[in-house]
């Protein structure tokens, strides 16, 4: 596995894949890899030739109030199990690579409507961070593919509208969320819930789950649906930020003509902000 912090050293290593006939997969990350982020890898590679994984920790999608100092950074063991997945190339840049300029100078990519409430709500100006980010990563790698977690559902979505609308060819590909034995949604940030918080953590799982199965039972009340399962998260200890049931690829509000849907729900945990999202067609 090659390890490349330079974009001439990226940008040279692609050049020879392209004049070789070799196509590209690509999965981009914030590092503090789990199992989640491998299965992305492990699609990324029956999908391409080669496989490019990125590491960089993106200033532009925190917030003034979030945790980008905190953020888990294990690099080092990053490499291991990319490595151990036979990854071709690990690409590490820094801060001043992606943003040479800085970030009150760089120009951005907005996507309108996708971007809005759920986690674009209570995030102003996270998914403006993220467009931006994985247009310039697409732009330095110019893979075939790219992976994304369906867990975050909503940035598949934003992704998905912005290559449609920007005409890049690439092809987006969702990949189902992992889950641990207990149905938690695997995520960076599980790592800073206690035990008895990982345990009442479930509840958004099962929330979901429940909610999923009433809607196939024919239960169209979707405002009611979403209060109680606000209620059930408050009565186990979890703050909802938000539980909303929209359609699928759109995100705006499920209406009684749909029939494919998206639960989406964050909800906070201490100050471990979790997220998760359930699928139903009917």
């Amino acid at each position: 596995m090659q390890s490349i912090t330079e974009i001439k050293s990226l940008r040279s290593q692609i050049k020879a894949w392209r004049q070789a006939g070799l196509s590209i997969a690509f999965v981009p990350t914030m590092g503090n890899l789990h199992q989640g982020h491998f299965s992305l890898v492990e699609k990324a590679k029956t999908l391409a030739d080669k496989v490019v994984v990125s590491i960089f920790v993106n200033p532009m999608q925190f917030g003034a109030n979030e945790d980008l100092d905190n953020y888990p950074r294990t690099l080092n063991e990053d490499k291991q199990g990319l490595a151990e997945l036979n990854t071709d190339i690990v690409f590490t840049p820094t801060v001043d690579t992606i943003y040479p300029n800085g970030l009150g100078e760089q120009s951005f990519v907005d996507v309108p409507g996708v971007s809005l409430g759920y986690c674009g709500g209570t995030r102003p100006g996270h998914f403006k961070g993220v467009a931006t980010v994985v247009t310039k990563l697409f732009n330095l790698v110019q893979p075939d593919y790219a992976c994304f977690g369906e867990k975050d559902f909503q940035q598949l979505q934003v992704i998905k509208t912005m290559v449609r609308d920007l005409s890049i060819p690439i092809e987006i590909v969702g990949v189902p969320t992992m889950r641990e034995v207990t149905g938690l949604a695997m995520s960076s940030r599980n790592g800073y819930l206690t035990s008895d918080q990982k345990h009442a953590a479930t509840t958004l799982f099962n929330t979901l789950k429940t909610c999923v199965d009433k809607i196939k039972a024919g239960d169209n009340d979707f405002v009611r649906l979403c209060n109680e399962a606000k209620s059930t998260l408050q009565q186990a200890g979890l703050e909802p930020d938000y539980f909303e049931i929209a359609q699928r690829d759109t995100l705006k509000a499920a209406t009684l003509n749909d029939k494919q849907f998206v639960i989406l729900a964050a909800a906070y945990l201490g100050t471990v902000r979790l997220i998760d999202n359930m699928q139903v067609v009917i």
